[in-house]
């Protein structure tokens, strides 16, 4: 798998910024084609080893660090992804491996044995990290996402909100598991690029008082252990 990474921003801000950014990109950028009214939710399945490894390294700032996570959209399991997203000196790539929804059933519940012969090397991958690091679904995210596309510099600027964690509950195909507020989770400006970020992008994205800080979904969610 070639390795393409990306350059990326996020940005915690308030609702009153929420509404200039969807302003702006309105204008200049072009909406996820994927979207409902614009927007979509997007409910994934994170892992973790014993020692909560991958949250351990978020929360030091560890510089090559890597985390799996399986994730659907709008509660439609007819497409469901296997992801892996690597960061290495602040920059991050993501691998993807389709998903059936009784394959993601299977992971959930520990029948894995079918997945080292799946032909899927991310797949694989997962099930080795899975019986030689004890790596197990640890915890549901739900958030809702409002993303825009600018193809130049191959950007793409998302809004995220109400961000829910499922706790300690792993049943991430089944709509009716409850999430709750992941405590006083902020809305987070996210901009991914490859080798440049257009002006324009740069300019619109711009909020006053703002940084470029670390934030992670999952971490959040972990919030309440």
């Amino acid at each position: 798998m070639d390795k393409h990474y990306r350059h990326e921003w996020k940005h915690k801000i308030t609702y009153a910024d929420l509404l200039t950014i969807r302003a702006r990109m309105s204008v200049i950028a072009t909406p996820d084609p994927h979207t409902v009214d614009g927007k979509y939710l997007i409910r994934s399945l994170y892992f973790d080893n014993l020692n909560d490894k991958a949250l351990r390294e978020k929360v030091d700032g560890v510089n090559a660090r890597e985390k799996f996570r399986i994730r659907y959209y709008n509660l439609d399991p007819s497409i469901i992804h296997l992801e892996k997203k690597s960061k290495l000196n602040g920059l991050g790539t993501k691998y993807s491996a389709n998903l059936t929804a009784e394959e993601a059933q299977k992971i959930v519940d520990g029948d894995i044995d079918w997945m080292m012969d799946s032909k899927r090397p991310l797949i694989e991958e997962l099930y080795c990290k899975m019986i030689y690091q004890q790596m197990r679904p640890k915890t549901i995210v739900d958030y809702t996402r409002e993303p825009f596309i600018f193809r130049p510099g191959n950007v793409r600027v998302t809004l995220d909100y109400d961000i829910r964690t499922g706790l300690d509950k792993t049943d991430f195909l089944n709509p009716k598991c409850i999430t709750v507020p992941a405590g006083d989770a902020p809305i987070i400006l996210e901009v991914k690029w490859d080798a440049y970020l257009p002006s324009i992008i740069r300019d619109a994205v711009q909020i006053p008082g703002t940084r470029v800080g670390a934030f992670s979904k999952y971490a959040q969610c972990r919030v309440y252990g």
